[in-house]
Parts: structure tokens; C-alpha cells; sequence
């Protein structure tokens, strides 16, 4: 039997599930520095590659979208000058998106709709849900629910409901061909 048979665990860690989720975590912490700041918000960015945190939980599991979401996350903030753990409860909303879309990719969601909708339907459940977190604000920034929904949530939902819903499927049928050549 070969190793390209074997069926891999959904939640398994070795060393090509680390070699992708480093690969994600800096992907997403260099290229996420190209976005910008929404006036009017809780310094929410705009940032199409946040979309990459998502493709990478459907693409490669769990496990490696938790990764790049958190570590991810943390990079860049680190590198844009937030520092590392003033906005700690954002990484984790981010790992949680990478975090579902693995699950639901793993499970029948990615097999609806074919390779565009099914990725775009796991892009959104995943960042609706994931993103969820930021409520957290209410409680580590002191927030009420209003600032928290308006300020945070909404604006950071709907620019990452955009990124995911457009660029997920698209690099999902890009890294589609490339997958086989590489035996995942």
C-alpha cells in the first residue's frame, strides 16, 4: 500500500500538517500587511487575505486552519505595530475560522455544490461563526454588545464574508491540479 493511499485523520499532526500551517501562519501575516483600516470602526482592516485562512482549514484540515487563522493573525498584528497580544481574542476568532472550515470541509459541506458554491458555502459558515468571537470585546475592551456588533463584528464580517465567498473557491480550483502532483 502506498503512503498516497493512506487516509489521513482529519485532526492527525505530522509533519506535513506542520510544514502547511507554518506555511499558511506567514503567508497570511505577510500578505495580510496589504489592507487597511475601516473609518469608523474598532480599527478593523480590510484585508483580501484573510481569505487564505479559510482556504487553508478547507485545503488542509483543522488543524491547519487553527494555525494560520491564530499564528496567522498574531503575525501581522505584531508586524503592523498592534503588538502581539493586545487583541488576543481576535487570533482565536481568526483560528476559528480556519478551525470550521477544516471541520466543515471534512465533513459533506465540501462536496455541495461543486468547487466553487461548496467552498464559497464553507468560506461563509466558517467566518459567520468563527468571527463570532470578537464578541469577546464586551468582556477584554470593556465594550457594550452595541459597540461590539457595530463597531467590531459587522464591520469585520462583511469585507471577510467578500474576501472568503470570492477568493476561497478561486484558490480552491487553483490548488486543485497542484494537489495531485504533490500526493495530498
Amino acid at each position: 500500500m502506498s503512503s498516497m493511499s493512506i487516509q489521513r485523520s482529519a485532526w492527525g499532526v505530522d509533519s506535513r500538517v506542520i510544514v502547511y500551517a507554518a506555511i499558511g501562519a506567514a503567508l497570511y501575516g505577510v500578505v495580510a500587511l496589504f489592507s487597511f483600516v475601516i473609518p469608523g470602526s474598532n480599527n478593523v482592516s480590510v484585508r483580501p487575505a484573510f481569505a487564505i485562512v479559510p482556504f487553508f482549514g478547507y485545503a488542509f484540515g483543522p488543524v491547519v486552519g487553527l494555525f494560520t487563522g491564530l499564528v496567522g493573525n498574531a503575525i501581522v498584528d505584531q508586524l503592523s505595530g498592534y503588538g502581539l497580544l493586545t487583541a488576543w481574542n481576535w487570533h482565536i476568532a481568526n483560528g476559528l475560522v480556519g478551525l470550521i472550515a477544516g471541520v466543515l470541509a471534512a465533513g459533506s459541506m465540501a462536496r455541495m455544490g461543486g468547487k466553487i458554491v461548496g467552498p464559497a458555502i464553507v468560506a461563509a459558515i466558517s467566518i459567520v461563526i468563527g468571527m463570532l468571537f470578537v464578541f469577546s470585546d464586551i468582556f477584554v475592551f470593556g465594550n457594550d454588545f452595541n459597540t461590539a456588533l457595530t463597531g467590531s463584528y459587522l464591520w469585520v464580517l462583511v469585507p471577510d464574508l467578500i474576501a472568503g465567498v470570492i477568493l476561497v473557491p478561486l484558490l480552491v480550483m487553483a490548488w486543485e491540479p497542484l494537489k495531485e502532483s504533490l500526493g495530498r
